[in-house]
């Protein structure tokens, strides 16, 4: 779960405006090479009566992990956002080895 904001009136449900919430997360195993993330909302509650906006991305990917960062304005009013992602590269191997 990215946010609940609803039980204690988060600003994601109760703000107004530009708004931006951020979590970091870390990979079970470090990459080789920055991988390709793909970020997707799971699951939304958004109040029906206001305009629905939604921008989700990922940032800041390194080979240890990324920021997945969701963004909202004006007066759309989301209780909850859960948040999907997968990431796609390199991992190490014992089978890896370089020449000289």
């Amino acid at each position: 779960m990215l946010f609940s904001d609803y039980i204690d009136d988060g600003p994601m449900w109760a703000g107004q405006g530009d708004r931006e919430t951020r979590s970091t997360i870390k990979f079970a195993e470090e990459f080789a090479r920055v991988p390709i993330v793909h970020v997707s909302i799971g699951l939304w509650d958004m109040d029906h009566k206001h305009n629905i906006r939604a921008d989700i991305t990922a940032e800041k990917i390194t080979t240890k992990g990324f920021d997945v960062v969701f963004r909202t304005w004006g007066d759309t009013r989301i209780a909850r956002m859960r948040v999907d992602w997968i990431a796609i590269g390199a991992l190490y191997s014992e089978e890896n080895w370089q020449l000289y």
